[in-house]
């Protein structure tokens, strides 16, 4: 039987470039990953302003910052931008400018500030990291295997009916407050929501031919769910780490400025804006300045959780897909 060869078609769009005809058009060739990430203008903003915020952390001894606890009654409530001598509760004295004036105690605003920087991202990037830990264990099993789905998933919505809050109230009343108390007390709310995210996305998996093919071959369970399922979940879980990030920084905001989270000699924004809140009327910037930068950390967050969604999503980027 002798083969019959059809000759391409020069007006196909598919068909590659014929280098010999100047008219040809080249073959576009899709984009990729990094490129389709960084491409949109909500990543770039939102990392631009997220790398600002850990830089002011990590570089905050540097940063014309002087110890975030020193005190001087003195100097309290000076304006942004004062030169004044500060001379400490120990007796030592030195010239400095404060950039964003002192609170009623006469401690520099941004120095407490750029410390407390290193708090709120800790504590966002440390919550999202455990309870996506969490919620990936839970979430896989309870979608693989059918018949502890229904015990699973019930234990996950009686956590999602207790407030955040109220747990952490408890948590802090029976621990004393700390660092990992209030870690854990928002990894505990935040790991169903990954729960049943994970559980979603395992359970729309394990009903395609490839994953029931390895069934099939009788791959072990934990090499099926490490090679077919994990990967599929690593997209959906990296925009959900985000999200989760910027509500923990939020929270954590609110228990210190309740009361009920990191103690007072640990700066963070929200027990600054907590002990400006008596002088808001005369001195707003104890309370806006701080709460300035926990809206823009939070902003540069929610940023680049949108825009993550945005490229690794084909029903938000079909030109991508």
């Amino acid at each position: 039987m002798t083969s019959i060869s059809i000759p391409a078609d020069p007006a196909d769009p598919a068909d590659p470039a014929d280098p010999a005809d100047p008219t040809s058009v080249p073959r576009q060739r899709k984009p990729s990953l990094l490129r389709r990430i960084f491409s949109n203008g909500a990543v770039r903003t939102g990392s631009a302003l997220l790398c600002l915020m850990v830089l002011i952390a990590v570089a905050a001894p540097w940063l014309y910052t002087i110890d975030p606890n020193a005190m001087d009654p003195a100097s309290s409530h000076l304006s942004p931008g004062t030169r004044a001598e500060f001379v400490t509760l120990a007796g030592d004295a030195f010239e400095h400018v404060f950039p964003l004036g002192t609170d009623s105690m006469g401690r520099d605003i941004w120095s407490r500030t750029a410390y407390g920087a290193r708090v709120s991202l800790s504590v966002g990037v440390t919550v999202a990291l455990g309870s996506i830990a969490m919620g990936l264990l839970v979430g896989m099993v309870a979608g693989y295997f059918r018949r502890l789905d229904g015990i699973v998933m019930r234990v996950m919505d009686g956590m999602m009916a207790i407030p955040g809050i109220l747990f952490a109230i408890v948590l802090v009343a029976v621990w004393r407050p700390s660092l990992w108390t209030v870690i854990l007390a928002i990894v505990v709310p935040e790991t169903p929501r990954v729960a049943r995210l994970v559980r979603s996305v395992v359970l729309s998996v394990r009903e395609e031919p490839y994953v029931e093919a390895a069934i099939a071959l009788d791959t072990p369970t934990w090499r099926l769910m490490v090679r077919h399922i994990l990967p599929n979940t690593i997209a959906p879980l990296i925009v959900q780490g985000t999200f989760v990030c910027a509500a923990a920084m939020l929270v954590e905001a609110v228990m210190s400025f309740l009361g009920i989270g990191l103690p007072t000699d640990v700066p963070t924004w929200g027990n600054i804006m907590a002990e400006g809140r008596a002088h808001f009327s005369s001195h707003p910037s104890t309370v806006l300045l701080p709460g300035a930068f926990l809206a823009v950390t939070v902003l540069a967050v929610n940023m680049l959780g949108d825009g993550l969604r945005d490229a690794l999503d084909p029903k938000f980027n079909p030109r991508g897909a």
